[in-house]
């Protein structure tokens, strides 16, 4: 994923939620936030932010938070409305073990009469469901550690449930992370914040669903920035 003509500037605040305040050479922008998590550790004054521009003229706020560049220089992607895409193109290219570009591959699919999961993955019958989960937290005692959630998640304690019913039933399911910080080279279940989604997770992978993950790697080019998820790394439940 490219994304280009990127404004960078300073965070000064975010706030109700779905905004944020950046000072720029051009004077203070206020812009739109897409995360709806509490984006704990990232949203220090002063870390510099790297923001897209909407060409709809409708828009309140133009401008869209995608990474949030941390003092120590970490990349972090905030922006989760592009992680589906993220993962589309990383299924779509092969870079996801067990996923071939030959694969049917279908986005938001109903797999129950109350809900649907992020991607259907079709190959000779067999079925793979897989829920995306956007990752940004850093491990309290291990910086290179990242995990998930950030807050209290009964919405991703309820997907694991169905992820292990479709077990049940002969699909394959899985429970995809991915790993939005540069400096993320193993991931764990953040226990500390929602023990309840710790100790489900646990139990569904011992159901039969697979956790997995993918790690952003980010490339900075001038105002343009280069995301992919290519590769995978250790998990430790």
């Amino acid at each position: 994923m490219l994304l280009t003509n990127l404004t960078t500037g300073t965070l000064i605040r975010r706030y109700k939620r779905f905004m944020v305040d950046v000072e720029t050479p051009q004077g203070t922008i206020t812009a739109h936030c897409p995360n709806t998590g509490s984006m704990r550790g990232l949203l220090d004054p002063g870390n510099k932010v790297f923001l897209s521009l909407s060409d709809n003229k409708k828009r309140k706020y133009p401008h869209t938070l995608e990474v949030i560049e941390l003092a120590d220089k970490t990349m972090v992607m905030v922006n989760t409305a592009r992680s589906n895409r993220l993962v589309e193109e990383a299924l779509s290219n092969g870079w996801f073990k067990g996923v071939n570009k030959e694969d049917q591959l279908r986005r938001e699919v109903k797999s129950s009469d109350r809900s649907r999961l992020d991607f259907l993955v079709e190959n000779q019958g067999q079925k793979t469901w897989i829920e995306v989960k956007n990752a940004t937290l850093q491990g309290e005692d291990d910086p290179n550690l990242t995990q998930f959630p950030d807050a209290v998640t009964q919405r991703g304690a309820k997907h694991l449930a169905e992820l292990a019913e479709l077990v049940k039933q002969g699909d394959k399911a899985v429970i995809l992370f991915l790993l939005s910080r540069s400096d993320g080279q193993r991931f764990s279940p953040a226990a500390h914040i929602d023990p309840h989604y710790a100790a489900e997770l646990q139990k569904a992978v011992e159901q039969g669903v697979e956790a997995r993950n993918l790690k952003l790697d980010f490339d900075l080019e001038n105002d343009t920035m280069k995301i992919e998820a290519r590769r995978e790394v250790p998990i430790i439940l």
